[in-house]
Order: structure tokens, then sequence, then C-alpha cells
């Protein structure tokens, strides 16, 4: 070989995916762009699965996959799959993922881990057995790649807000506020394990984890479902999951976080809102405004503080270096593009993505704890109409 000549390059990463819905088009979009943007392994985006042959093959074709299946178990026997990205509903996770990590196929799987502590047990344990001969496994929490948060959680290590003592994080939507919006597998315990808890505050509670690098060592909980049936294909059916839920945790450093989630909130359309109070600082962050992140430098002298306003466009600024001119916003679909980045560049580094299987554990466990606190209430304060006096009433599995 001649010094003009060079060697190949490794071949190609195949990926299949998994589900081509909501999730499905949104991890779709990600594998099309990222290789337009960002410096990656090399990958083929060869083969689409889903249950349904008709809608499968026109999803595949549409979001430029080279070919569609309906058999996840004999994709996985392929030995030109190398990727496999799990986008299909909560249940089947624990099974696919078991499966590919066994088969050799390193994972990436969307939030919540599984439907139950068990399953997503099972799946670090894989995860742990999987990484042990070289294959890598994540799951994806894609708020972790909004720009904004990711500078977040630069400052908050930094010290810049000192000791943090409290955060708040809300998640509200109001997709399921009509009573007369139909049933679907989101609102059967069976398919999707829990409801706002597991769909939103898995994403809160990430956040908190995420941005303190923190432990939760305490929870408290209440669930409440605000609509108990829906209407069905054969009448109405029983909603079996929660539409709102709320969480105390207590943190290991002693910081307290509130996490209200809900889907039934009126007006609120995907607002995640987020406040991190410290004894030198404070942020502020709403996903409705992604591109900004407040700040408040309480070390400044009194007649100088104040909340300022922090555009995050800048080359400096995370992920921002491959997109636009200082000033020119990105967008939510920008989050799973950066997520599928940093997969790529650690399958092809031979290093554990972050967050792992074992931090959608942690988040499991914390969801599982909410539940449990909600269900074991022993002790219900009744106040009487006339709010003169009260009643301690004690319940079982209230």
């Amino acid at each position: 070989m001649n010094s003009q000549e060079t060697s190949p390059g490794p071949p190609p990463l195949g990926v299949a995916m998994i589900g081509y819905a909501f999730m499905g088009k949104a991890h779709s979009n990600a594998w099309r762009n990222v290789a337009s943007y960002f410096d990656v392994p090399a990958f083929e985006r060869r083969v689409l699965v889903g249950r349904d042959p008709a809608g499968v093959a026109e999803a595949a074709a549409k979001y430029g996959w080279a070919e569609s299946a309906t058999d996840w178990r004999a994709v996985l026997d392929r030995d030109d799959i190398h990727i496999v990205d799990i986008c299909a509903p909560g249940f089947m996770h624990a099974e696919i993922a078991i499966a590919a990590l066994s088969a050799g196929k390193h994972v990436l799987v969307e939030k919540p881990l599984a439907n139950t502590l068990a399953e997503a047990e099972a799946m670090a344990a894989a995860a742990r057995s999987a990484q042990d001969k070289g294959v890598q496994s994540m799951i994806g929490f894609n708020y972790r790649r909004v720009p904004a948060l990711a500078l977040a959680r630069e400052l908050i290590a930094e010290g810049r807000l000192g000791t943090v003592r409290h955060v708040r994080a809300a998640y509200l939507q109001d997709w399921l506020v009509d009573p007369d919006s139909p049933m679907t597998w989101r609102l059967s315990k069976e398919t999707a394990g829990s409801g706002a808890l597991g769909d939103i505050a898995s994403h809160a509670i990430d956040q908190v984890l995420f941005l303190l690098g923190d432990q939760v060592t305490e929870v408290t909980g209440r669930l409440h479902t605000f609509t108990p049936s829906r209407p069905g294909p054969n009448g109405p059916e029983q909603v079996t999951v929660d539409d709102a839920a709320w969480a105390t945790l207590t943190l290991a450093s002693g910081a307290i976080a509130s996490v209200e989630v809900s889907r039934v909130a009126t007006g609120q359309k995907n607002s995640l809102k987020l406040e991190i109070y410290g004894d030198k600082g404070a942020l502020l962050f709403d996903l409705e405004d992604l591109n900004e992140l407040g700040f408040l430098d309480a070390t400044l002298p009194v007649r100088e503080q104040g909340f300022r306003r922090i555009l995050v466009n800048e080359p400096e600024h995370p992920y921002l270096e491959a997109w636009w001119p200082q000033g020119h916003v990105i967008g939510w679909e920008h989050t799973f593009t950066h997520e599928i980045r940093d997969f790529l560049l650690a399958v092809g580094s031979g290093t554990q993505p972050s967050p792992s299987f074992e931090d959608g554990l942690a988040v499991q466990r914390i969801l599982t704890a909410v539940e449990e606190s909600a269900a074991a209430r022993s002790s219900l304060i009744q106040l009487t109409p006339s709010a003169s006096t009260t009643q301690t009433t004690t319940t079982e599995g209230a």
C-alpha cells in the first residue's frame, strides 16, 4: 500500500428501531440528521420494526429506513444489526432489551425503563452483564440533552448556586382534560405501567437527579385519577392509571424537591418547569422556552441582583457548536439528535453511555416508592366544613 492509500474504516453499524409511532418518528428524525451535524461512527438505518405490516412499511419508507419487519426476534438474529433502538410501549421494554443485550446488540430504550421495578432490575442486571462484554446500553431521557439544562448542570457543579436547598419540578400537560378523550394504551396499567407518573414524572425526577448529581433517600407521594373511565371501541373502559401525581423527595445532600405532574392541567401543553434554589444563586427553566435559562447570582450586591435571561444559543454552550449562528434557536427535536450523538460516540469508544440502565433503575425505584406511598396513606387529616375542627381518619390502602 503506497503512502496515498489509507486503510478502510470499520464497517457501518447497522441500526434496527422497534416502534414507529410518536417516539419512533422523533427517533427516526434524529437518526436521519445526526451525522449531518456531528462527527459520529458510521451507521446505517437498516430496519424499522412494527406489528402492522402495512403501517410499518409505510413508516419505513417515509422516515428513511431501508426495510421494515414485523418480527423483532428475527431481527435480533441478524448479523448486520448492531444497535437496537426501542421505542415500543413500556410493557415491551424488558423482554426486547434483555433479548437484544443477550444477542450482543447495543441498546437504546425510551423512558421509563420498564413498567415494573422487577422488570427494571432485570434490565439493569442484563446491562451490567452485557457491558462486561463490551455491549453498551442507554435509557433515553432526552431532556438531559436540552442545552439550557446541560448548562444548568454545569453551573450547579461549578458551585454557582452554592448549597442547593430546594428544587421545584412541575411537568404539566392538558391532552386528557376532555373526559370524552378516547381510551388508549397509555391509560391502562397493564400496558403503560402508570399514568402521568411514569410518562412525565420520570422526566421530572430524572432532571432532579441529573441537575444535582444527587440521590433520593425519602419519598412521599399522592396519585389521583380525575376521569375513571373513557370511551372505548365497545363502550366505556376503566382507566387504571393516574391522571396526576405529586411527590416530595428528600435527597442525600439534604435538599428537598417537590414534583408535580398532570395530564389534565388545562392550558398547559408541554410545560416542564424547573426551579433550583441555592444559598448563592437560583436557576429557572421552562421547556416551552427551551432556549432560555434564568440565572440569579446572589453573591452580587442586593441592589444588583435579579434573574437574568441567558439565551442558550452560543457555540460555547453544550451541543450548540454544531448548529446555527448565535441567537438562532433550536427545538425539541434537537434533543433526540443530541441523544443519538452521545449514544453513538459511547458505542464507538466502548464507554458506558449516560444515562445508564442503572440511572433508569434509580428513577424506577422512586416511581415505585411514590406509588407505594400513595397506596399506603395511614393517616388522613380531614377538615370539617366549619374549618374550626379537624378529624384524623386512619385508612388502610386509601
